[in-house]
């Protein structure tokens, strides 16, 4: 792995209905993030924050749509910049439309080379496109886009977009998927490890059948994590909590995991809403994640 790494903020909550999570980059950066990295070895270079338009077009099924795009596409070009320079990039949100622009980059970059896997972790899908959202948010689009099963627009800036192998793509911890997006994800072929198969085989065993889809025959994988996909009594400060998720320890299993592997290449960090914190509790989380992800280890 590589030890330079750029840090890469995202200012951005208008993929979601909730407000806030446009200052989990800074809570992050505030729960030792930086600090940590640097002790791990790495060249840290913060790279500052993208922050979204004023104003935008919307509509009722791609809500605040220009500026999720506009953001997407602006960090499109900042990933594949960092990839280009041999950096690993670690992408801080913001609501998890994000991961439309930073996933498109590195599939991209890696293109004729074997192309990436995903690892998507997340109470939900976020596998519905413009037709069949419930809600209109974009937050829950963009694994869906990546895989070129639209919408087309959080991907497709003019340069062609390298879509993800969908046989390479694992959803991890999901119990709040829409129906209609259900019905979607087994279409597409996404292998999904839900909360009660995780319960059933453990995340050790989970984790290594998601290696395999992910990283067999892949240059690498990138990670997407929402911190919604931990039960919010350990995680409180997200803003689409969900009863009964990922312990602790399994959450840090899982990127402890793909540490070990030596398959990452990439990663965002998703949904912090300090308005909704105790005391940073959910961005010092986050920050420790990332660190266990790109190395850290307990002995």
């Amino acid at each position: 792995m590589e030890r330079q790494l750029d840090i890469i903020g995202i200012q951005m909550d208008l993929g979601a209905s909730k407000r806030g999570v446009a200052m989990g980059p800074m809570a992050i950066r505030y729960g030792g993030l930086l600090e940590g990295l640097e002790k791990l070895g790495y060249t840290v270079f913060d790279r500052g924050d993208i922050v979204p338009l004023p104003q935008g077009q919307s509509l009722p099924n791609l809500r605040s749509y220009e500026q999720v795009v506009d953001v997407d596409r602006r960090l499109y070009g900042q990933v594949k910049e960092s990839l280009e320079r041999g950096h690993f990039p670690v992408v801080l949100g913001g609501d998890h439309s994000i991961a439309a622009g930073s996933i498109a980059a590195a599939s991209k970059h890696y293109e004729g080379r074997g192309g990436i896997g995903v690892i998507w972790i997340d109470a939900h899908g976020d596998w519905n496109d413009q037709h069949s959202t419930p809600s209109g948010n974009m937050h829950g689009m963009p694994f869906s886009a990546v895989c070129g099963h639209g919408p087309d627009c959080m991907v497709d800036f003019g340069q062609g977009p390298a879509f993800v192998d969908v046989r390479h793509c694992v959803q991890i911890g999901g119990r709040d998927i829409d129906d209609e997006e259900r019905v979607r994800m087994k279409n597409a072929g996404v292998t999904v490890f839900p909360i009660n198969v995780i319960d059933k085989y453990g995340m050790d065993e989970v984790m290594r059948r998601a290696l395999e889809v992910a990283g067999e025959g892949t240059a690498g994988i990138h990670l997407s994590f929402d911190v919604d996909a931990i039960t919010p009594e350990a995680a409180p400060g997200t803003g689409t909590v969900v009863h009964s998720g990922l312990t602790v320890r399994e959450a840090f299993l899982a990127v402890e995991t793909l540490a070990e592997s030596g398959k990452l290449v990439s990663l965002d960090m998703v949904e912090v809403n300090p308005i909704l914190d105790e005391r940073n509790k959910t961005g010092i989380l986050a920050s420790e994640l990332i660190q266990s992800a790109l190395g850290k280890v307990v002995y």
